[in-house]
């Protein structure tokens, strides 16, 4: 399906406001805007806020994957790309890898949290590109030969996730390096 460039232009703007201010504190006014657009035009790709929280989410869960997982599959080896992981956060934290958004924690994170519901269709999205990585970083974990490789990768996803909170809420731009110092050990006990 092919989508007008408006709407991505929405979405692209949007996404950066959702980003760095949080989606409740964003209003609808400032979207259209900065996009430079009428309110209708905004209603005609998206019936509501919410419909536009969506495209946002899933447009950054498209983003960061692609990114995330390019970036870990430079390496050849498997316990190689699970490092990689670590030293991909590290660039994100210290503004090295969306250079048009500064580092403000993770959109999913931030989502889940203003939309605390499990119930609720951003909270869903949310975990549901949690879930997707989970089963990717699964695959390269299974790749490794090493023992449990579910608990490997829960194990490896807390590090991840804890990592980007730790990052966000102190500034500590080195929660990636510490994180994968622990996977390493994680790896070397496998």
């Amino acid at each position: 399906m092919r989508r007008s460039k408006k709407r991505e232009h929405l979405v692209d703007v949007a996404l950066g406001l959702f980003y760095a201010q949080g989606f409740h504190a964003t209003g609808v006014e400032q979207i259209v805007s900065e996009a430079g657009v009428a309110r209708m035009t905004l209603y005609k790709h998206f019936p509501s806020k919410d419909d536009l929280i969506i495209a946002v989410l899933e447009r950054r869960d498209e983003q960061f994957r692609e990114w995330l997982l390019n970036y870990m599959t430079k390496e050849e080896k498997p316990k190689d790309q699970i490092l990689a992981m670590f030293d991909a956060l590290e660039l994100w934290f210290n503004d090295k890898s969306f250079p048009e958004h500064r580092f403000c924690g993770c959109l999913f994170i931030n989502a889940a949290a203003e939309f605390s519901d499990l119930k609720q269709l951003a909270h869903k999205v949310a975990a549901r590109h949690k879930g997707v990585l989970t089963q990717e970083i699964l695959k390269i974990v299974e790749k490794t030969g090493l023992s449990h490789p579910e608990e490997l990768a829960a194990e490896l996803m807390l590090l991840k996730e804890g990592a980007i909170v730790t990052a966000q809420v102190s500034g500590d731009k080195q929660a990636a390096a510490r994180a994968k110092k622990i996977a390493l050990r994680l790896l070397a006990e496998g």
